[in-house]
């Protein structure tokens, strides 16, 4: 049973394997645009965390598997567009991870904050995140702590109103594979691993295969290639790509300018 399993999946990999692609300029364009309806004139994708919890303890390191919800699960950080597609993902590092340690080791992280940017992102684009990632030049995120203050407060409700579609993308996708709501076996080794992140791959490569279905858009130029990493990771020492405070302050300032802009576009009666 293992083998056949296996070679559908190795089938599915080959045959959609260009499935999952970064958005190029103009589909950025159009995704832009419709998000700019909740205020959100620049984001590009929503990014989340979401966990596939496994019925059993695994037999090595399980406790590095326990995640905050009382589970054993491993992490996987899923970017997604206007149309829930599904534009990046990183999976396999431990459910005991944080989601902002989990995107920080991931490729796409650090293609976001290097000289290759320009090639994700065009000016004043980014990813919309919720309280539990840090902003950052790409990556606004509500706040953590809004403190009673009303700005504050209005643009986490802005967010909260997209943040919606987001929920409802991971229904759908958990709806289609139930297996990604729990994994009924025990990790026992590397290769089972590497074996259950496999699964989780071709489940979202057939997610895209089945939207595009009922999706005529076209592309106007070629799709941009983002590696995709599918293997367990084990999270490395903590080494940001640029210097830490730099980053916050710029995260900092992206997103006071993100709010000011959703809060100007609600406040003048375009918004919920």
């Amino acid at each position: 049973m293992v083998n056949y399993t296996n070679r559908v999946m190795i089938a599915i990999e080959c045959c959609l394997k260009n499935e999952i692609n970064w958005p190029n300029r103009l589909e950025r364009i159009r995704i832009a645009y419709v998000f700019a309806v909740g205020g959100f004139s620049g984001c590009i994708g929503l990014v989340d965390g979401t966990t596939i919890r496994l019925s059993q303890r695994p037999a090595e390191d399980g406790e590095t598997y326990f995640d905050r919800k009382g589970d054993y699960s491993i992490n996987a950080q899923i970017i997604h567009d206007d149309r829930k597609r599904i534009i990046y993902f990183f999976i396999g590092m431990l459910g005991i991870c944080h989601d902002v340690t989990c995107l920080r080791q991931s490729s796409l992280w650090k293609r976001m904050h290097s000289q290759q940017q320009h090639l994700l992102f065009d000016r004043g684009q980014y990813l919309l995140g919720d309280s539990g990632y840090t902003s950052g030049e790409r990556l606004v995120a509500a706040f953590r702590n809004a403190g009673g203050n009303k700005d504050k407060t209005d643009f986490n409700t802005c967010i909260a109103h997209v943040w919606i579609a987001n929920e409802h993308f991971i229904g759908i996708l958990k709806s289609r594979w139930h297996s990604l709501k729990e994994v009924r076996t025990q990790l026992k080794n590397r290769a089972e691993n590497q074996y259950l992140v496999r699964w989780v791959r071709c489940c979202i490569l057939l997610h895209n295969f089945l939207n595009r279905r009922r999706d005529n858009l076209t592309e106007a130029d070629g799709p941009i290639e983002v590696e995709v990493e599918f293997e367990v990771q084990i999270p490395d020492p903590p080494t940001p790509p640029l210097d830490e405070r730099a980053m916050i302050a710029c995260g900092r300032r992206q997103r006071l300018a993100v709010q000011s802009e959703c809060l100007a576009y609600m406040r003048n009666g375009n918004g919920h």
